[in-house]
């Protein structure tokens, strides 16, 4: 029988034991949890992964909110994006998404999303299904943008062609309801090359299809009475069998739905058979176009999976359908998190199915991964640019332009459907010797005369004009996207192409002027003529510091396509202008033989607009006949910050901030105008 003494000794010994083993596993368990960042409550279990929930993840590569592809996720997760959760009945694995992060390919919206790693065609037997819920969608953006408030959860992804999407399943809620939509949409397989004119058709299942958003950026249409709340369980299976797509949607206390759609047969293959929700939704954006008649039918197919953001921080102006407008917190994927602008969706089963015949999606992640990050410079979307130098808003000449970029001025975007050239410029930064304005603007490098001639072709949209000015001087509010100028003589200007835009219009104008070769040496006197397009002509303007005129009513909007030629042949320069929706306008006015050599030859609205300061002068008989000018085309800004008392028609009085071009921009106070196509070359006859 041991003693008394020795039993105590053995009783405190195994009790320090039993508190340093304690303490260790506590101080392994913390650092555990903090090796796998595991700090959430609701994380499932340590060790738990993917792969123990869903055991499939070996058939995709997962795609993270941060552009990066991370290949087969079988054992892997990462604390911002990807892992585990556990609510009281069960595990999940958990998808989730900043507005704003770094995306892939060339789509605007964040995703962290499965991507299978095989493709097959439509004609096989292929199946997935899935049983998830919503957890969270981003908490700001434009209710009048139908993208807003919304993420896609599942898709059919074409890894071929223009890598179109004949299925999105969507959720979407908007703030301050309870309960959301669930829809999906069926994207057309486009015909011809140019995929911009894409659109989607909307089917609702619970609630509202894509189609229905608020009247204004903050009025939201009423609750859907049958939607799903965030949290509340659904689920989908999709199947496809020998050219047709069968959908099934159920969710506990709902109505079971069902639908079928031909993936390899059009219903699209006319303008007259598109669907009045596209009529109302994307053709006033310029999304009309007709489907291939054998839709996806000769195209590899992959299923995709997750968490596919929808709203983004784009300005709606650029695309009012798929650019948000939302809070971002210039990317900062924590402040995102931490006020709920974030798209998070919680899967607890999912499964695929395909044929054996179904081949390596390689190709599509090749094209792809990391495409966002990579520089696309101006020369690979307007092929042109060996032909011209630029000078930009700082001052600053480049002569060669291939592999150039410069992210405050000049550089490259996609809004949406395609990538355009931007081309960017403050109300006051550093300009040419004899202007007072600042450009960003090519130059062509070729110089020729008249009766050379030449030709200029540029399909643009103008996304900016001045917030500020002086609405009684003809230049306020005012960039000139194209022009002919003299490279000789008085260095003149026979072609100068505007877009203006008064503030609180929705629609601006287009006009173009001609700027007379002044008679003899006093260049002072010269004027131009303005010869409206669409909207105003530039003698338009208001009889108070903020006082406007009408808004046009044929006007061009920001963020509306137009396109203009200009071509010059043997002496004339014929000008042609086109916009969907608007009257195609012709010009022709002759460069080598003056209407104004007399001072009775002065139209009423120079009379009105420049003579009463001073410039009244005649033109050479010859006008512009045998001498040297060239192009010049981009952004080059007519609102400045000098008094208008120094110049009542080019003297703007704008808000400049000293100079600060950072300043100017976040006010507003800058041009910014985007070219998708643009050609030059020699003149053409006048068909």
């Amino acid at each position: 029988m041991p003693n008394i003494k020795s039993l105590k000794t053995y009783k405190s010994t195994f009790l320090k034991y039993v508190l340093l083993m304690g303490f260790i596993s506590l101080f392994v368990g913390c650092s555990e949890r903090k090796k796998k960042n595991i700090s959430n409550p609701e994380r499932a279990q340590i060790g738990l992964n993917a792969n123990d929930v869903i055991p499939f993840f070996k058939h995709w590569n997962l795609i993270l909110g941060d552009g990066s592809n991370v290949g087969q996720a079988t054992n892997f997760e990462d604390e911002n994006f990807f892992y585990t959760a556990s609510d009281d009945k069960t595990d999940w694995v958990v998808f989730k998404t900043p507005n704003a992060g770094s995306t892939h390919g060339t789509s605007n919206n964040t995703r962290t999303e499965l991507a299978q790693l095989k493709k097959w065609s439509p004609m096989t037997d292929a199946r997935m299904s899935a049983t998830l819920k919503v957890m969270n969608v981003a908490s700001t953006g434009d209710a009048s943008v139908a993208s807003t408030y919304a993420v896609v959860v599942g898709q059919i992804h074409s890894a071929d062609g223009h890598e179109n999407e004949p299925l999105k399943i969507f959720y979407k809620k908007f703030p301050g309801h309870t309960k959301g939509s669930v829809f999906w949409n069926y994207e057309i397989n486009t015909a011809g090359d140019d995929n911009s004119k894409r659109w989607d058709y909307s089917y609702p299942i619970w609630g509202y299809d894509f189609s229905v958003v608020g009247s204004d950026e903050n009025t939201y249409p009423a609750e859907p009475q049958d939607g799903i709340a965030l949290g509340e369980e659904f689920s989908y299976e999709v199947e496809i069998k020998e050219g047709t797509m069968y959908l099934k949607f159920t969710s506990e206390g709902h109505e079971t739905k069902t639908f079928v759609k031909n993936l390899i047969a059009t219903e699209y293959a006319n303008r007259s058979d598109l669907p009045e929700q596209v009529e109302n939704l994307f053709v006033p954006i310029g999304q009309d176009g007709i489907e291939r008649v054998n839709a996806y039918a000769d195209e590899g197919l992959f299923f995709k999976l997750g968490c596919y953001n929808q709203t983004n921080g784009k300005d709606p102006k650029v695309n009012k359908v798929w650019c948000s407008g939302a809070e971002t917190h210039g990317g900062d994927i924590q402040k995102q998190y931490g006020d709920g602008n974030y798209a998070e969706v919680w899967f607890k089963s999912a499964n695929i199915i395909i044929s054996d015949d179904a081949i390596s999606n390689e190709g599509y992640f090749l094209a792809n991964d990391g495409l966002s990050k990579k520089t696309v410079y101006p020369h690979e979307v307007i092929p042109f640019m060996d032909k011209f130098k630029i000078l930009m808003g700082d001052g600053t000449k480049v002569d060669d332009l291939t592999q150039f970029q410069q992210k405050d001025f000049f550089y490259t975007v996609i809004d949406g459907t395609r990538r355009w050239v931007v081309y960017k410029t403050p109300n006051s930064g550093v300009t040419s010797k004899n202007s007072s304005n600042t450009r960003t603007e090519l130059h062509e490098k070729r110089e020729w005369t008249p009766e050379e001639g030449g030709n200029l072709t540029g399909t643009c949209k103008v996304m900016q004009v001045s917030t500020s000015g002086d609405a009684r001087v003809a230049a306020s509010y005012s960039v000139v996207v194209g022009q002919i100028h003299g490279g000789e003589g008085h260095e003149n200007e026979p072609l100068k192409i505007f877009y203006k835009k008064f503030p609180g219009h929705t629609k601006g104008s287009v006009f173009w002027n001609y700027e007379i070769n002044t008679a003899g040496d006093d260049n002072s006197v010269r004027w131009d003529y303005s010869t409206a397009v669409w909207g105003y002509d530039m003698s338009k303007i208001g009889t108070a510091i903020n006082d406007y005129p009408a808004e046009p009513k044929d006007g061009i909007a920001l963020g509306e396509e137009f396109s203009y030629e200009v071509n010059v042949y043997k002496g004339i320069m014929y000008l042609t202008f086109k916009s969907e929706h608007h009257e195609t306008k012709t010009f022709i006015k002759n460069l080598v033989a003056s209407e104004y050599a007399t001072k009775s030859d002065l139209p009423e609205q120079v009379k009105r607009l420049f003579v009463p300061i001073g410039q009244d002068g005649t033109e050479r008989a010859t006008a512009y006949k045998g001498e040297l000018g060239y192009f010049k085309q981009g952004a080059y800004n007519q609102t400045n910050g000098k008094s208008p008392e120094t110049n009542k028609v080019w003297c703007a009085g704008a808000e400049t901030y000293g100079g600060d071009i950072q300043k100017q921009y976040e006010n507003g106070c800058y041009t910014e105008v985007w070219f998708r196509e643009a050609t030059v070359g020699p003149g053409q006859p006048p068909k």
